[in-house]
């Protein structure tokens, strides 16, 4: 509800629109003047009512929050904070629920993420490989020729009630003629014969260096393209397929952080990726941030791209930028998380550890001397304790020459890190930065290594209790889903997505502590410390209004959480239900045949349906779409009457 006196509860009319005189007043008041693409108040804001998580250690818990020219400038009791700010203030009522500090992902693919995101069809949180399917076929009837149908990470075959894949057989039955692309993690890919055809995959196409294109016994392509451990063979197969035009890549990135944005999400550190190059790959996001339409904060880091060019390409950036150029929205954090070629780990559980190569000392060594010479923090992406034993060994090297503290450089994954090593780490001033992919793997893991192996994988705790600083975030989109409150879960709980333990309680953290990890603690790793990550006054006004309380939901309801409002620097940048009104608008998604148009992201579980109904204003849910009217009326669907075509179909939603 919005209101200034914060009281009643608003009924939902078309669209969601809030009703009732109070609404009526802040909907007509200076609250949503435009900056860029985002609601932003032009006088003070409050929330009242809210359960406030502030991660203020002074100031723990608070009602309300006031926010003035980006900022959060007051936070405690309701008396306190309208005192304040200034009398015009406008105000939302939080109706009780908890309010957090904006979520800040520490290690995403965002920027590659964005500019595919509209051609992907999203497996992640999908229950049922019956359900998967569907979606798939669905897809396949709406995806023109040439294109592909795509299904590119994020979920794992245990999530499936059925735990299992689909069969070539099935994927050929479902899209005789639709090339279907699906990428299983890093560990294998599944293609259809209209997609081996699509990428000129034939019997005399040999096996790349570490990868394998299964064959039959005729010694033809099947489909099922395996990491060996190498995913390179799955990275140049996915990159064959078209791409989206660069009117379509802005679209696509928009629709990629306003989701989100919907998962309390908004900061971001991207950590490059392959067949992501520098500059030409960041136009897109660069003219976001030029026209004031990026809704999420971004630290990025440049990853080298050719093997043997490493020490080229960071000589070549570093002569043209330094660390921290940009703004708070948009700046660069410094280099990896590829550094080298000859010291990447694959994570690929179900073969056994790579050996790195010989070469790989004498390639990180002058790498890493260039960037503590032009003081360029690092991450460096290490999966096995061997790799970072050795890394290491480079890094004291240096660090005798080139002192490396203050550097906030890091390891990202270290699902198998030693506590000696942890140690070496805290006495070089590095960090962790952790990811739930064992979420996504942990029984692979314990499938080669065994479940006691697998009860410190990572040892959070022991990073912890070492001081070395340590953040969360998802390795998202394609090893691992985007959704942060699978993280969250996982961290404390210590189950995989398919409901495996894996971890004791002495390695799982209570729901504050990781709730820590994905906000002030990522801050050190973007060297951002004390400007965001809390709700205090002074820090950048970065919040997120949960639909279920994290503190207080059952633990198995954790990874269904979403914000039903979201704000960057006191701007709204999503909203839901009752704030649905509040958000800026987005353009449909382009392509009009992109999965985002009619399935969206991230799956939506029934229960959340039925939450949607008892809060519903309306006298009874339509026959398509229940209670979700927001939903209906919201989508990019193929008719330019959304009433007329869903009315076909029996759907109310129009009528609310």
């Amino acid at each position: 509800m919005t209101g200034r006196t914060g009281n009643g509860r608003p009924g939902i009319g078309r669209r969601g629109a809030i009703a009732g005189s109070a609404a009526a007043t802040l909907l007509a008041s200076p609250l949503l003047t435009r900056l860029g693409n985002a609601a932003m108040p032009s006088s003070d804001l409050l929330i009242v009512n809210a359960r406030i998580t502030t991660l203020d250690r002074a100031n723990p818990q608070a009602d309300a929050v006031a926010i003035r020219d980006g900022r959060f400038l007051a936070v405690g009791r309701e008396a306190e904070v309208r005192t304040a700010a200034s009398p015009d203030a406008a105000v939302i009522d939080a109706k009780g629920r908890r309010l957090i500090p904006g979520l800040i992902d520490s290690h995403i693919h965002v920027i590659r993420g964005g500019l595919n995101y509209n051609m992907e069809l999203r497996w992640d949180g999908v229950p049922t490989l019956a359900d998967a399917m569907a979606m798939l076929r669905a897809q396949v009837a709406r995806t023109p020729a040439p294109q592909w149908v795509r299904v590119v990470g994020g979920f794992t075959e245990h999530q499936f009630a059925e735990k299992r894949l689909p069969t070539l057989e099935e994927l050929n039955a479902a899209a005789p003629d639709t090339p279907v692309f699906i990428l299983h993690l890093y560990d294998r890919a599944l293609l259809n014969g209209a997609a081996l055809r699509a990428v000129g995959y034939g019997k005399d196409t040999p096996n790349p260096p570490g990868g394998e294109i299964q064959r039959d016994a005729a010694g033809n392509p099947t489909g099922l393209l395996l990491a060996l451990p190498n995913a390179m063979i799955l990275y140049s197969t996915l990159a064959k397929g078209p791409k989206l035009p660069e009117e379509y890549q802005v679209n696509s990135t928009r629709h990629f952080m306003r989701e989100l944005n919907g998962l309390g999400v908004t900061s971001v550190i991207d950590a490059g990726g392959g067949f992501q190059n520098y500059p030409d790959d960041y136009a897109i996001i660069e003219k976001l941030h030029a026209d004031g339409e990026m809704t999420l904060r971004i630290a990025y880091n440049l990853f080298t791209q050719k093997p043997k060019e490493e020490l080229q390409d960071f000589a070549t950036w570093s002569d043209k930028v330094k660390p921290g150029d940009g703004d708070d929205r948009y700046r660069l954090n410094g280099a990896g998380e590829m550094l080298v070629y000859s010291a990447a780990d694959f994570e690929d559980f179900r073969v056994a550890r790579p050996e790195m190569p010989p070469n790989m000392e004498t390639d990180l060594e002058p790498v890493v001397r260039l960037l503590a010479e032009r003081r360029w923090p690092w991450r460096l992406h290490a999966t096995y304790d061997e790799t970072i034993g050795r890394a290491l060994d480079v890094f004291e090297k240096v660090n005798r020459d080139i002192p490396l503290q203050g550097l906030n450089w890091f390891f990202d994954h270290a699902e198998t890190i030693s506590d000696r090593n942890i140690d070496r780490i805290a006495a070089l001033g590095g960090g962790i930065a952790v990811q739930h992919r064992m979420a996504y793997q942990g029984e692979y893991f314990v499938e080669r290594y065994g479940a006691k192996a697998a009860e410190a994988t990572p040892p959070i705790a022991k990073m912890m209790a070492a001081g070395v600083p340590v953040g969360a975030g998802t390795d998202a989109t394609r090893v691992a889903s985007y959704n942060p409150w699978v993280s969250l879960s996982w961290l404390v709980t210590g189950k995989t997505v398919g409901g495996l333990s894996l971890y004791p309680m002495a390695n799982r953290l209570d729901r504050e502590t990781a709730l820590r990890l994905w906000t002030e603690a990522n801050t050190w790793f973007s060297n951002e410390q004390g400007k965001k990550g809390r709700i205090e006054a002074g820090q950048l006004a970065d919040a997120a209004l949960l639909s279920d309380d994290y503190m207080a939901v059952p633990e198995d309801r954790i990874p269904h959480i979403r914000s039903v409002l979201t704000l960057l620097g006191g701007a709204v940048v999503h909203g839901e239900g009752d704030y649905d009104k509040l958000a800026p608008p987005l353009p449909k998604p382009m392509p009009d045949w992109s999965p985002v148009a009619t399935v969206g992201g991230y799956y939506r579980d029934p229960k959340t349906v039925q939450r949607q109904a008892a809060e519903c204003g309306c006298h009874s849910g339509c026959a398509v779409h229940g209670h979700d009217h927001a939903a209906a009326l919201g989508a990019d669907v193929p008719s330019s009457d959304a009433r007329s075509f869903w009315g076909v179909f029996g759907c109310g939603c129009w009528a609310v």
